[in-house]
């Protein structure tokens, strides 16, 4: 028998009212190369507003990851919200897998879109796909934000113990749950107290939406992170950077955070959000909010001197 009602679906529509309420518009640019991009972009551009990339991670799509940050950034920033290659609307035909073409395909849709400088949060993967911005982009890129995304880590790092999981294969199997059960270890990894009762019918229904297309292709994502890669050949980027970390990140380890902010040095601020692991945007949305506004909003903000005749008014006040 057909299902004929599905939780999930039904979430993701209030997403997108979400979205729409919030002043974005839902796009597809197709880049002519065999790759279609679909974005999330301002119903109205206003020019006063710096521009502001949101990148998501692996899981679902970028709706359901930014859906709790967009409002508090909307009212600061012009927000875009891609889904990257092979997730949600996008795809291509290419066969290229690396996170620069990613960071290539984010960018091409951003000048599509008018955006001349930009600064970029990326969430896990989506830090990946947000470094890479950074070092190919840097006149575009103004300031970047990496979220519990080992950028940092090497190859040799896997087969060292670093990692609860070291085979690459079950690495896929667990960031691509196809059944409950898998969900539930997915979860188990990314909260510090994920939920204890869960059916399995609600699990499943969330796995044949966000995680039945594309499967192979994000796989082959998850094994062009680490193929080859040494911290050596990593580049520093030169543009202002927060790193957030989950005080207990089961899937990237807090030692990769430190490690990042020794390769960056002094261009980089690192901050941990205590009691949270790998989904603590989920965890602790709103103090994720405070760094992202002390980082991004605050330091931006001109400090307003007060003319003579104002400090005198002031002063007899």
């Amino acid at each position: 028998m057909p299902k004929c009602f599905s939780l999930t679906a039904s979430r993701s529509w209030c997403y997108r009212t979400h979205f729409s309420n919030s002043g974005l518009r839902s796009t597809i640019t197709d880049l002519g190369d065999g790759t279609v991009m679909h974005c999330w972009v301002p119903k109205t551009r206003i020019d006063s507003k710096p521009d502001l990339l949101l990148v998501h991670g692996f899981g679902a799509n970028a709706m359901w990851q930014w859906g709790d940050v967009v409002r508090l950034m909307v009212p600061h920033f012009n927000v875009y919200v891609p889904d990257l290659v092979f997730f949600g609307d996008s795809y291509t035909t290419l066969p290229d897998r690396s996170e620069s073409f990613q960071a290539q395909c984010v960018m091409r849709v951003m000048e599509a879109n008018g955006v001349g400088k930009v600064s970029v949060v990326g969430l896990s993967y989506g830090g990946f796909v947000a470094y890479s911005m950074a070092a190919q982009f840097r006149g575009e890129v103004e300031r970047v934000v990496i979220c519990c995304a080992g950028v940092c880590l090497e190859e040799k790092d896997l087969g060292e113990g670093m990692f609860r999981v070291s085979d690459l294969e079950e690495v896929g199997r667990i960031l691509l749950p196809q059944t409950a059960d898998k969900m539930r270890e997915l979860m188990s990894y990314t909260f510090v107290k994920p939920p204890k009762i869960v059916p399995s019918c609600l699990l499943q229904d969330f796995i044949d939406v966000m995680f039945t297309e594309n499967v192979e292709e994000k796989k082959e994502l998850i094994r062009a992170l680490a193929k080859d890669r040494k911290l050596s050949d990593l580049p520093k980027i030169p543009q202002p950077t927060l790193i957030v970390w989950g005080e207990e990140d089961q899937v990237f380890p807090l030692e990769l955070g430190y490690r990042l902010k020794r390769h960056l040095g002094d261009n980089a601020q690192l901050v941990i959000v205590k009691k949270s692991g790998h989904a603590f945007i989920v965890e602790k949305p709103k103090e994720l909010f405070k760094h992202l506004k002390s980082f991004l909003i605050d330091s931006f903000r001109p400090t307003v001197i007060p003319l003579p005749n104002q400090q005198n008014q002031i002063l007899a006040n």
